[in-house]
């Protein structure tokens, strides 16, 4: 029984072509097959078709591929899947940093949860091994840490026309100028991009449960109810770009990545194609479907030959693969799946995409295990949800949970407000035992992974407070890329180990004594925080600001942000030793002091083209552009640091 994948074409959509709509015959050809498939599901759910006698279980990994000494993003998929030819459960996934591995659906009992994590352990283990001849490393966390914007651009996308044609559907669908991304944690993330790639910095760990059609609604009612504290116990995507945001960043990070809408002057409401949903689930799994093609137009087509009402009439199970490829372009949180079993019965599955990757496989696993054991025990406990807590509750818990992570505060049943870790302790974590219990999960397998997420929240210490109190002990001690890039080699070590993340000490900065920062670019190193002058501003003022923040250079921009010029402490000490007069003339405003045409770089410039910039034109600054506007800027203090750190570390070896 495969598993659909969130848009994995090789499994969602067989082995069909998938492409871009390319004129309205082709669509309303596809929309007929789209059409029919609604038509033969709700017949065969109708007439009882489906698969009810057995429940399974099973998940997907996704991954990031990192280079051996850097810990930047290895864009080699395509030559690790050629040294892994003989591995066909691992795939391409949408970036040429990222991998999949499907997981064996097994029978949801016994000692099913062991076993799970000891075949993506081994599976892991066989992929690092593949990956040592290319000098790379598999990393699991819901977004890599040292993950670069400009890693994010079109060449990256992996070189399969599917994913082309889907970026190009969903850049035709696009309202706006480009793709924001606003997001506010610690810090703040205000950026464009150019393209939807920025998907690419979510990897997850997928978990799909079987479901009989009678119970699917109350079940995928239950799983939206879950998806905040499973959110709170599982976050481990907190640093975007540097950036300390969500504890889930992914959340917010996928539905904007993907976003196509822009801001009007009218209230009309659009709904993202990454969504969680808007409200409950009544009488049947077709709400959904049905909503869904209402909702959003067919991004792509694919060379759909069946025909799956002729196939009902003969009394054969269709794939339904015109309603699979659409439906694999609409993101739920909890996404319904329709897939054929190995007995030829079709099944329905519900698939789990709010756990991230990360940070250990035991940790990966204990969270499909609370999941799963409290769908379960809250089915029992609560056959019909929606009596006991309201919709917009849910929602908000959603949002809430994927802002603060295990710090959130829930409201629950009956209006009772209730920390996550308390919930989960008092409450979900008592109903998932009885729900794994309910399904003859092996005692030893309950223990051991329903006690990891306990002592998480003991401890109050899940993957996303660990990277946050991680990168703000090191960016106090060292430069930016050095804290995320020690902070990637911990998770890297600490994962091979395979310990929980409640058990993880802090990475120190002395740990990678091999950080390569020559490999550096200027986007990766330069000052973003700025303070700027407009040319007719006073240089009193500026000389004030200068000596209030003490620092030694100022660019001048005009109202556009636009580099137009930089003041320099040599040119003001020149000024006031001249009397305030430069040439012969009385000078008062910036724009009479200011060099009109410094010298800069761009952001993808290496750190090693920068120093030789400054050393060849004897200059302790370069503004730092992206076609004419400031972005940033680099001094001669910059380079001091990293080379007091390379000496503090030579001398540190010899000792």
């Amino acid at each position: 029984m495969p598993f659909v994948a969130p848009f994995n074409v090789n499994n969602a959509m067989g082995e069909q072509k998938v492409s871009l709509v390319q004129d309205e015959k082709m669509m309303q050809q596809f929309v007929k097959k789209l059409l029919k498939d609604v038509q033969a599901l709700e017949y065969m759910l109708e007439h009882e078709w489906f698969e009810d006698d057995i429940v399974r279980i099973g998940a997907e990994q996704e991954m990031c591929l990192v280079h051996r000494k850097t810990y930047k993003p290895a864009t080699i998929a395509m030559e690790a899947l050629e040294h892994m030819k003989d591995y066909e459960w691992v795939e391409t996934e949408l970036a040429r940093f990222n991998l999949e591995t499907n997981l064996d659906p097994r029978t949801f009992t016994g000692k099913c949860l062991s076993e799970l994590e000891a075949e993506n352990a081994g599976k892991l283990e066989k992929i690092r091994e593949r990956l040592e001849v290319l000098k790379a490393k598999p990393i699991l966390t819901g977004i890599l840490p040292t993950l670069r914007k400009y890693d994010l651009e079109m060449h990256n996308l992996t070189p399969k026309k599917r994913y082309y044609a889907l970026m190009e559907a969903i850049n035709q669908q696009l309202i706006g100028a480009a793709y924001e991304l606003r997001l506010s944690g610690i810090d703040e993330l205000l950026i464009r991009h150019r393209s939807p790639l920025l998907e690419a910095c979510n990897t997850s760990f997928q978990v799909h449960l079987q479901v009989s059609p009678a119970n699917f609604v109350p079940f995928y009612n239950i799983a939206q109810v879950l998806s905040a504290p499973v959110i709170a116990m599982s976050a481990n995507s907190p640093i975007v770009f540097g950036k300390r945001l969500w504890h889930e960043s992914r959340i917010a990070l996928f539905q904007q990545a993907l976003d196509v809408r822009t801001t009007h002057e009218h209230m009309r409401e659009r709904s993202p194609r990454v969504n969680f949903g808007t409200g409950w689930l009544d009488k049947s799994i077709m709400e959904i479907y049905k909503e869904d093609i209402a909702r959003f137009r067919v991004l792509l087509s694919a060379d759909v030959d069946e025909d799956s009402l002729k196939l009902l009439s003969k009394g054969e199970v269709p794939k339904l693969r015109a309603l699979q490829v659409h439906n694999s372009t609409v993101y739920r949180w909890n996404r319904p799946c329709y897939g054929v079993s190995p007995n030829g019965k079709p099944h329905l599955r519900i698939e789990n995409r709010v756990i991230p990757a990360g940070p250990t496989v035991a940790d990966e696993v204990a969270n499909a295990a609370f999941w799963l054991g409290a769908m379960e025990g809250m089915h029992s406990a609560y056959p019909d949800i929606r009596e006991h807590i309201s919709w917009e509750d849910v929602r908000d818990n959603f949002l809430k949970s994927a802002k603060f992570g295990i710090d959130t505060k829930f409201t629950w049943f009956n209006d009772k407000k209730v920390t996550a870790t308390d919930l989960v302790q008092q409450e979900l974590l008592p109903i998932a035992r009885e729900g794994l219990k309910s399904r003859g999960v092996d005692t030893g397998d309950i223990d051991h992974y329903l006690g990891i997420i306990e002592e998480r929240a003991k401890s109050h210490m899940s993957g996303s407070r660990w990277q946050l109190r991680a990168y703000t002990k090191l960016s106090k001690e060292v430069s930016r890329d050095e804290a995320l890039t020690v902070m990637t080699a911990a998770i890297i070590k600490n994962q091979a180990e395979n310990k929980p993340v409640h058990t993880w000490e802090m990475p120190e900065a002395v740990s990678l004594p091999d950080y390569k920062p020559a490999r550096l670019l200027v986007d990766e190193f330069m000052e973003t925080d700025l303070f700027t002058v407009q040319k007719d501003d006073l240089i009193e003022l500026v000389a004030e600001l200068m000596d209030w923040r003490k620092i030694r250079y100022m660019p001048v921009e005009n109202s556009k942000g636009d580099l137009v010029g930089l003041i320099t402490s040599r040119l003001l000490l020149r000024y006031y030793t001249h009397q305030h007069k430069l040439n012969g003339k009385a000078a008062a405003c910036v724009k009479d002091i200011m060099i009109a045409n410094p010298k800069t770089i761009g952001p993808n410039a290496t750190i090693i083209q920068a120093m030789r910039t400054m050393r060849e034109n004897k200059i302790g600054c370069l503004p730092v552009v992206q076609g004419q506007e400031l972005i940033g800027i680099i001094t001669e203090m910059d380079f001091l640091r990293i080379t007091g750190r390379l000496m503090e570390r030579l001398e540190q070896e010899e000792d």
